[in-house]
C-alpha cells in the first residue's frame, strides 16, 4: 500500500503537485510505515510555531515587498549609474548590486527577476548584447542571498542552531567576493567590447545620492542595531518593516494607502508558504533522523573516504543537484539536518556550512537543464530556455571559481563574526 502511495506522490510531483502535500504525503507514509504516530507532524508543527523566532521572517519580508514596490529600484539605480556609470562595465555593476541589495531583502531570487527585470534589462540593452544581459540579470537574481537579513540566513540559522547574528556576518565577505568577481568580469567584457560608459557629474552624483539615501540606510539600521546590541533580531526585524513604511509612505510617497492590503497579501502569501513547507518537512527530516539516515550517510562516507578535500567536493556537487530541483527554502529544510553530523565529523563549522549550503542552492538556480531562474527569466523576457542556457554558462563558471574559494577557505565565512566576538554558540 504504501509503495502505490509513494508512486502516486511521484506522479502527483510529476504533473506540478504542490511541494508541500509532497512532502506531506511523504512524512505520512514513513511514519505510518514505521508504525509511529502521524500526529509527531503536528507536534513537529507546534514545535515551530512555538519558536520565537520565526516572527522575524514575515517582518523582513513585509520590509523587501515595501521596498520593492514604491521606487526604489529606480532611485537606487539611478545613483548607482552616477556613482559608477563612467567605469567601463559600470552599468552591469549597477544591475548586480541592485539586484543584491533587493534580493536581500525578500529572500527569493524570482521575485528579484519578475520586480526588476523590466527595469534593468532595458538598461543593460543599451550597452550590452541580449546574450550578456540576459545572462547577468539571470545571474544577479540570486547574489544577495548571502548578505543579512536575508530570509534563507535565518531559515539556515533556526535549522542548523546557529546564533542568527552570526550567520548574518559570516555570509557578508563571501557575498562581497561574489559581487567582485562578477563586476570584475563584467569589467573586463565591457574593456575587450570597448562599450559606451558616462561621464562622471558631480552634481548628478549628489542629487540621485540625496534621493536614495533613506533605502541605502536601511541594511545598515538593521546590522548596527543588532550587532550593537541596542535591539534584539525580534525588534530589528520590526524596525525594518516601520522604517520601510515610513519612507515609502510618507517620506517618498511612492505608495499609496490603497494598495497596501494587496502588498500585505503577497507578502504574507510567501510567508505562508515558507512557514507550511518548513512545517511538514521538518516532519519528513525527523522521520529521516528516527531512521538515522544521517549516520548511515555519515558511515558511508568515512568508508569511502577519509579527506576533507574529497568529502567537500562531494558535498558540492549533491547541493548543485539539489539546488536545480529544489526552492532554496525547502531545500535548507530537508537537506540542512542530514549534512550536519558529516560537518561536525569533518570539523566544519556550523556557520562555514551554512555559507556553503546557500552558495550551492543560489547557483542551481541558474543550473540547467531545470535552474529555476532559467524559466523565470525565460517567461519574463520571453526568451527560449536554450538561450538562456548559453546565456549562463559563463556567470555559473565564476560563481563556481567563488564557490571552490569560499568552500576551501572558511576564514571569508569565520574571520567576521570571530573579529566581532560571535562564538559559535547555539542559538537555542
Amino acid at each position: 500500500m504504501g509503495l502505490i502511495i509513494g508512486i502516486g506522490l511521484v506522479g502527483f510531483a510529476l504533473f506540478g503537485g504542490a511541494l508541500f502535500v509532497l512532502l506531506g504525503g511523504a512524512s505520512i507514509i514513513g511514519y505510518a510505515t514505521a508504525g509511529e504516530p502521524i500526529s509527531t507532524i503536528l507536534i513537529d508543527f507546534n514545535r515551530l510555531t512555538r519558536n520565537s523566532t520565526i516572527l522575524i521572517i514575515p517582518l523582513f519580508t513585509f520590509a523587501g515587498y515595501i521596498v520593492a514596490e514604491g521606487k526604489a529600484p529606480q532611485r537606487l539605480v539611478a545613483f548607482a549609474r552616477a556613482s559608477v556609470g563612467w567605469l567601463p562595465g559600470g552599468i552591469a555593476v549597477v544591475v548586480l548590486f541592485t539586484c543584491a541589495f533587493f534580493t536581500t531583502f525578500t529572500g527569493a531570487s524570482g521575485i528579484t527577476i519578475i520586480a526588476l527585470g523590466g527595469l534593468l534589462y532595458p538598461i543593460l540593452r543599451q550597452t550590452y548584447n541580449e546574450k550578456f544581459s540576459l545572462g547577468l540579470v539571470t545571474a544577479s537574481g540570486s547574489i544577495g542571498l548571502l548578505f543579512p537579513p536575508s530570509v534563507p540566513l535565518i531559515l539556515y540559522a533556526i535549522i542548523a542552531q546557529v546564533r542568527i547574528d552570526r550567520m548574518f556576518l559570516a555570509g557578508i565577505l563571501p557575498g562581497i567576493l561574489i559581487l567582485a568577481i562578477l563586476s570584475f568580469y563584467s569589467c573586463g567584457w565591457s574593456l575587450f567590447k570597448r562599450t559606451e560608459t558616462t561621464p562622471f557629474d558631480w552634481r548628478v552624483f549628489l542629487r540621485t545620492l540625496w534621493d536614495a539615501k533613506w533605502e541605502m540606510l536601511l541594511p545598515f539600521i538593521v546590522l548596527g542595531g543588532i550587532l550593537s546590541g541596542i535591539v534584539t533580531l525580534d525588534e530589528a526585524a520590526a524596525l525594518t518593516a516601520i522604517y520601510a513604511c515610513i519612507v515609502e509612505f510618507g517620506i517618498h510617497r511612492s505608495i499609496s494607502l490603497r494598495v497596501l492590503p494587496r502588498i500585505v497579501k503577497e507578502s504574507t502569501l510567501l510567508v505562508g508558504a515558507i512557514l507550511i513547507i518548513l512545517g511538514v518537512a521538518l516532519g519528513l527530516t525527523n522521520y529521516l533522523i528516527t531512521l538515522d539516515v544521517p549516520m548511515t550517510v555519515l558511515d558511508w562516507i568515512q568508508s569511502t573516504t577519509e579527506s576533507r578535500v574529497i568529502t567537500l567536493i562531494g558535498l558540492n556537487i549533491f547541493l548543485l543537484v539539489v539546488g536545480c530541483l529544489m526552492d532554496i527554502f525547502s531545500a535548507v529544510i530537508i537537506v540542512v539536518p542530514l549534512l550536519l553530523p558529516i560537518a561536525e565529523q569533518f570539523g566544519i563549522d556550523k556557520a562555514h556550512l551554512g555559507i556553503i549550503v546557500l552558495t550551492n542552492l543560489e547557483i542551481g538556480y541558474l543550473t540547467p537543464p531545470v535552474g529555476m531562474n532559467l524559466f523565470i527569466s525565460s517567461m519574463k523576457f520571453d526568451r527560449s530556455v536554450l538561450l538562456l542556457y548559453r546565456s549562463v554558462l559563463l556567470f555559473i563558471a565564476l560563481l563556481l571559481i567563488a564557490l571552490v574559494l569560499v568552500t576551501y577557505v572558511p576564514e571569508l565565512s569565520l574571520w567576521l563574526p570571530r573579529a566581532l566576538g560571535k562564538t559559535p554558540q547555539p542559538l537555542f
